[in-house]
């Protein structure tokens, strides 16, 4: 194999993935993952080095600084590997099944990972970061390199034998968990477990890093409506407060960063990922609407806000992530000496302003690797702003304006920074997130400019993210969508035109749930135990055909298919839907049972099954005053276990009718807009009249 000098190229240069064109100028000869790869190994006769990790991932930076780009130890891997990169948010595939061995071989996982694998793809080597050179327990490149090398060339058997054992592992584990039906004690004991695990002192659930984990608190907020439990709202709210002040929180541009390395929110890890701000947006919409509580109606503002300004393409697809590192540094971007803010703000605007935010002379930014202080700050409140106003006997509206001028200056000065990298490819599953996220943001928000921004990503991706037989594709950039759609895509796209159509209550958006629905129930059920698999019946061949239900950054797939079958089964009356979403939770009843905090949004749809629930059927002419009157006030309820259809009184009836068959005899009384409203099974007198319609649904 022709080794690359420094001013050569390696077979990612045409690559449309962020990630794997930051390696195209390693001295590594790294491959894209597909046939011309094995093809290699096999010919000749070297075992696979995989490498996956994605553009903002800042260790997945460290590792390429010390090995990749340093020529000894391209060498080694060149000489002993044909070297694979795989971008793990284009081929979550991939990324899923040798993340599952990789926890099965070391107990943990992360990014970047590192598989040792067969030409046939048979893994039998797993771990995470690898230094260039062995330190502090941990082997290091030039070590191991040589090592598996020698183990390939004499003692092959062994490695036979461990890559054997690793699949009969993942086949068995590829199987599922099936069990008895989920019922409603599996809610009891989800609340249970997370109340153990939280954090009364500083909100959110374990020690560090601290997640945000929001579809943990998606559920409380349905167990809170449920039970009236007040532990559950007290949980969801001191979350949401302590998130909003710490320095998880971009104060200065919005938008959340992925994570808190210290127990109170402070020191975040500063990249941001789309799919943060989906699910945010959506926990603080529903604590909003729950509360009525204006902080977080504004958290959701900022939040679509920076989405809006920074994520999101010309042509309405929202964008991926921004890294955490920008000039080398994690953070640099985003921290501030207090010299600084006294040269950008006025003596009054930077009194308030470094007091408030708690900037310091000696700064409050601790470096994650090192612990070490960097004499920078991280802009964080330790108290809310209405507090701090009244603390400083001012009128909440004239702090505000005084604190709000000064975030103005900083942001102008801070976007003549060097930015963090953004990774601006458009992923169909993180956009139908973001989708799902602004149509209830709307809803709730009664705000129009969120549906339009809705409304222009759905276009896009039903228009750029097709394939010629009209099926989804994952990965857009640059002009090319590639990649056939994973359960995910699938999922999350018709979540996000469910909410979509609840929020618009136009026909032509609950036409298209069916039909991707349908393609998915085609191309990614499983017939034998129930279940979605994450990849389609045509897909490539992996080792196994895996299928999850773990809700871990992101919910998964199987946990958002479960609720969005329930959801399709009450607005269209298809009995057989609702029959799928009990075998979904059957086939993952035993993992749920045994770790309830891991499948709270599998739970959350358990909750919607047992009822009570709430079908509302409206007919009325969209157009009207009364008719919208009836539809804002369902709105401005927290009913999440609800469905809504608008049948309108004039032609565009007969569209709503063919989706909807049970409807076709409803009619506005008295030509008045009209709600008819069934729970559980029974329903009752249609009412023209609002409040006894809130009534019904209080009830």
């Amino acid at each position: 194999m022709k080794k690359k000098t420094k001013n050569h190229t390696n077979q990612l240069f045409h690559e449309k993935s962020p990630y794997l064109l930051q390696h195209a100028y390693n001295p590594v000869d790294w491959f894209p993952w597909g046939d011309k790869a094995f093809t290699a190994a096999k010919k000749e006769d070297k075992p696979i080095f995989l490498s996956i990790g994605y553009s903002t991932c800042h260790w997945c930076h460290v590792m390429e600084r010390e090995s990749f780009e340093n020529p000894r130890i391209a060498k080694l891997m060149n000489n002993a590997f044909v070297n694979i990169k795989v971008d793990r948010e284009e081929r979550p595939d991939i990324d899923s099944l040798y993340m599952s061995v990789a926890q099965m071989m070391t107990g943990s996982g992360g990014w970047p990972l590192t598989i040792i694998m067969t030409p046939d793809k048979r893994p039998f080597f797993a771990a995470t970061y690898i230094p260039p050179e062995s330190r502090f327990g941990r082997i290091g490149m030039d070590e191991l390199i040589p090592e598996i090398q020698r183990l390939w060339k004499q003692d092959r058997k062994r490695l036979d034998t461990i890559s054997k054992n690793i699949q009969e592992s993942l086949e068995t584990s590829a199987q599922g968990s099936s069990g008895a039906q989920l019922e409603e004690g599996v809610l009891e004991l989800a609340f249970d477990r997370l109340k153990e695990r939280f954090d009364e002192q500083y909100g959110g659930f374990g020690f560090r890093p601290k997640f945000p984990s929001p579809h943990n608190l998606l559920f409380l907020l349905r167990y809170w409506k449920r039970t009236q439990n007040g532990d559950a709202l007290r949980m969801v709210e001191k979350t949401l407060q302590a998130m909003r002040l710490g320095g998880i929180f971009d104060h200065v541009g919005f938008g959340f960063h992925r994570y808190s390395t210290d127990p109170k929110w402070l020191l975040p890890h500063f990249e941001k990922m789309l799919y943060d701000q989906a699910m945010l947006t959506m926990a603080y919409a529903e604590a909003y609407q729950a509360t009525k509580k204006d902080e977080y109606g504004q958290t959701v503002r900022e939040i679509i806000t920076y989405v809006s300004r920074d994520m999101t393409s010309p042509e309405g697809g929202f964008y991926s992530a921004e890294d955490a590192d920008s000039e080398g540094e994690e953070g640099k971007f985003y921290v501030w000496t207090v010299k600084e803010v006294r040269k950008v703000l006025s003596k009054k605007e930077a009194d308030a302003y470094l007091r408030v935010y708690n900037l310091t002379a000696d700064g409050n930014f601790l470096e994650e690797a090192t612990g070490k202080r960097m004499g920078t700050n991280i802009p964080h409140l330790q108290n809310s702003l209405a507090a701090e106003a009244k603390a400083q006997k001012m009128t909440a509206k004239a702090f505000l304006q005084i604190l709000e001028g000064a975030r103005e200056k900083l942001f102008a000065v801070r976007e003549q920074r060097i930015h963090p990298h953004k990774d601006d490819k458009i992923l169909t599953d993180w956009n139908g997130l973001m989708i799902a996220a602004l149509a209830k943001a709307a809803r709730v928000l009664d705000e129009p400019s969120f549906i339009e921004a809705a409304k222009r990503a759905t276009t896009f991706v039903l228009t750029q993210m097709q394939n010629e037989e009209g099926r989804l594709l994952h990965r857009y950039r640059d002009g090319e969508a590639a990649i056939p759609a994973f359960l995910d895509d699938y999922a999350f796209m018709i979540w996000g035109l469910l909410e979509l159509y609840e929020t618009t209550l136009e026909p032509e958006y609950l036409q298209k749930v069916i039909d991707l629905n349908t393609e998915l129930l085609t191309h990614f059920w499983d017939e034998n135990h129930g279940g979605f698999f994450f990849t389609a019946d045509d897909a490539e061949d992996l080792l196994v055909r895996k299928k999850d239900a773990y809700d871990g950054a992101i919910p998964s797939g199987n946990s958002v298919a479960m609720m969005n079958l329930l959801r399709i089964a009450r607005l269209t009356a298809e009995s057989e839907l609702e029959s799928k979403a009990t075998k979904i939770g059957q086939a993952f009843a035993g993992d749920v049972l045994s770790a309830p905090p891991g499948f709270t949004l599998m739970i959350s749809s358990v909750d919607f099954a047992v009822g009570p629930s709430f079908e509302i059927v409206i007919v009325g002419d969209p157009a009207a005053d009364d008719t919208q009157t009836m539809i804002k006030a369902i709105n401005d309820q927290f009913i999440p276990n609800k469905v809504s259809l608008l049948i309108p009184t004039d032609d565009r009836a007969e569209h709503i009718v063919q989706l909807a068959p049970f409807v076709k005899d409803y009619t506005a009384l008295d030509g008045k807009p009209t709600a008819y409203i069934c729970s559980n099974h029974v329903c009752q007198n249609p009412t023209t009249d609002t409040q006894k319609m809130l009534e019904i649904l209080r009830s």
